[in-house]
């Protein structure tokens, strides 16, 4: 059947792939570099039988030996803290280590997705976004590294499907959230949870009124692996329908941590999207896909990990 290779698997995201994966009985092979990756979020899953750790850096060179059937590209600083410090980093993982993967895919002859990004809208004038939306990016903006960089790992998917014939599949990930997210992650719901547990002040920027769609991991995964072994190409958005003020889900935070913060506010950051919300209708159709579970449950279940920190 061939061992399935997922790149970035240290991370948030893939380290749940990886033992979705396992659970299901496969071969998993992760690769991750550690720059932003965790070991602790596969210490659970090493010296298993059917799990290997490779620690490279998908941008440079490294090795998979044996069959391969599915390669998983997760691999990149997704944290708009991280990818900010290192945007030379996020622009290899967004190039060269795409094309790296995808010639590996090529050469095991094994299906590829892209783990792309709802930022590829940009600041978006249409709402909520399709997949036929093209964005609005700044090119050289502060998230430019990141927004960029997927923007053209979709490109160089297409054109290896095209021109050589991988079988490449492109997931929209929306913001995701849930347990094995870093404390000093810089993503908003860790970081309200942790002002939260500590009773600090809630920092809110702008006037809250921007809005995300936040999509419990688990649900993720299932979309991830529903494109993965579905016949469809894509870019197919995968994300949480439900639209939440940044506000709102201070409130609530504060509410199920029973935590005696208050909320402040302070300057929005450059280029920071206002609203962001996916159309998941290819997703319902196509993959038989949609999020199960509700945002006061997954935040329960993310407090609860984080308590135990």
């Amino acid at each position: 059947m061939g061992k399935i290779v997922v790149a970035g698997g240290a991370g948030f995201i893939g380290s749940h792939l990886c033992g979705y994966l396992l659970g299901k009985g496969e071969k998993v092979v992760c690769i991750d570099s550690l720059v932003t990756g965790n070991r602790a979020n596969i210490a659970g899953l090493l010296g298993g039988k059917n799990f290997s750790f490779i620690n490279k850096d998908v941008s440079g060179k490294f090795t998979v030996k044996g069959d391969v059937r599915q390669v998983y590209n997760l691999a990149s600083p997704a944290s708009p803290v991280d990818y900010q410090e290192k945007p030379l980093e996020t622009l290899a993982a967004g190039s060269d280590g795409v094309k790296n993967l995808l010639e590996l895919a090529e050469e095991k002859n094994a299906a590829y997705l892209f783990a792309s990004t709802s930022e590829v809208y940009g600041n978006p004038t249409e709402h909520p976004q399709k997949e036929t939306y093209w964005g609005n990016v700044n090119p050289v903006g502060p998230r430019s590294c990141y927004d960029e960089a997927k923007r053209f790992g979709e490109a160089l998917c297409v054109a290896f499907s095209k021109v050589r014939g991988v079988d490449v599949k492109i997931a929209r990930i929306f913001n995701t959230y849930g347990p094995m997210m870093r404390k000093n992650d810089g993503r908003v719901v860790p970081n309200f949870i942790e002002q939260a547990l500590g009773n600090e002040p809630l920092t809110v920027y702008g006037k809250g009124g921007q809005t995300r769609s936040f999509c419990y991991v688990s649900d993720m995964v299932n979309g991830i692996c529903a494109l993965m072994n579905s016949r469809e190409r894509g870019p197919i958005n995968l994300g949480n329908p439900v639209e939440t003020s940044i506000s709102g889900l201070a409130e609530k935070i504060i509410r199920l941590s029973k935590s005696r913060s208050k909320i402040v506010y302070q300057e929005l950051p450059i280029d920071d999207p206002e609203r962001r919300l996916p159309d998941i209708s290819l997703a319902k159709s196509r993959l038989s896909w949609a999020p199960k579970v509700s945002l006061d449950e997954g935040l329960n279940l993310t407090i609860s990990y984080f308590q135990k920190l």
